[in-house]
């Protein structure tokens, strides 16, 4: 059977999308899935074994300039190549009216969220089979239910992402090391500096390294000061997804916030913490059977969904909805998670 997937952004929808296709690779074997995804993830679902074929799309940097000659050339060139196959099925995954788009400009059968189900109710005007997926509940498992449904199996117990971590060699790097992703987008979304600064202290004294990689300008500073002055705490140099995600791989513990990386790191399966004060993990957070997602009993505010704190008061060091998140918390947690073989 071989199969067009459309699934084009973001980083953790492409992520809770994984599941999806190992569930599919274990219950109809010798399926093939070419996977339609914005250029900036093109590297992900290489990942998993059932994906034939990863098509990138430009979407996000064609909008800018639509009427470019040379964008106008890309864009003939990706429809030409969707059209070059005949698919046994063509599955949108993202319910959009962008994804719906590419759906109709394939070859097969197109399937996809029914109006009540996706998030742009006019997207389930383009699939002649459109399905009925309950909403209100994790992305991971809606996704599941949709293949399952179309392709004709039940949903299996567990989860799992599909991907071996053994594919990223370990980094030159002597004994055991802990990785915290302490950058995100929203301030809100940040977990205390003075916590990170903590838990590197603790983690350091338990005989592992901290490992602290960063993004940008704001981030490397950042680590800096969380790094300075204390044994076994690196800063990283700065490196491309594909470096970091080996550091990832490979890390004994990894602790992080509401960023793309953290689902990366659900995917690998590494014992982790992943921690929700002003955002809400219930229908898009960190899912894997290796995290624990840590969220904010803050019953006034939290999750505010505010990219500035509602509630914050003069003098304090962090917003209040992360004060029961306390670095020996996070460090208990990712210590009772690693395997005692690995201790």
């Amino acid at each position: 059977m071989k199969i067009l997937l459309i699934k084009t952004s973001s980083l953790g929808d492409v992520f809770h999308t994984l599941p999806a296709v190992e569930d599919a690779y274990r219950a109809l074997p010798g399926v093939e899935i070419d996977w339609v995804v914005e250029e900036a993830f093109a590297a992900i679902p290489a990942w998993h074994p059932a994906v034939n074929d990863v098509i990138p799309v430009a979407w996000r940097r064609w909008r800018k300039n639509l009427f470019s000659k040379a964008v106008r050339a890309e864009m003939k060139a990706f429809r030409q190549r969707l059209q070059s196959t005949d698919y046994d099925i063509v599955l949108d995954a993202q319910g959009l009216l962008k994804s719906a788009v590419i759906t109709r400009m394939a070859r097969g059968p197109r399937y996809g969220l029914d109006k009540h189900s996706c998030r742009e109710p006019l997207a389930a005007m383009a699939y002649q089979f459109p399905q009925a997926v309950a909403k209100g509940q994790h992305a991971i498992p809606r996704v599941r239910q949709l293949f399952a449904q179309v392709l004709g199996y039940e949903v299996p117990a567990g989860l799992s992402y599909g991907v071996d971590r053994t594919r990223w060699q370990r980094p030159a790097v002597v004994g055991d090391y802990w990785m915290f992703l302490h950058g995100t987008t929203w301030i809100t979304k940040l977990w205390p500096e003075a916590y990170w600064r903590e838990l590197a202290i603790l983690t350091a004294a338990s005989g592992r390294q901290v490992m602290l990689p960063w993004g940008n300008a704001e981030e490397h500073e950042r680590a800096q000061r969380i790094a300075a002055g204390l044994e076994g705490v690196q800063v990283l140099p700065k490196m491309g997804l594909n470096e970091l995600n080996a550091w990832l791989a490979h890390a004994q513990a990894v602790a992080g916030v509401d960023t793309g990386l953290s689902h990366v790191v659900a995917a690998l399966a590494v014992p982790s913490v992943a921690i929700y004060g002003a955002t809400d993990s219930t229908l898009t957070g960190v899912l894997g059977p290796q995290v624990e997602v840590m969220r904010s009993e803050y019953s006034d505010c939290a999750p505010c969904l505010s990219k500035n704190c509602l509630k914050n008061e003069p003098g304090a060091i962090q917003p209040p909805c992360y004060r029961e998140i306390s670095p020996q918390r996070v460090f208990d947690s990712l210590q009772a998670r690693i395997p005692a073989a690995s201790l």
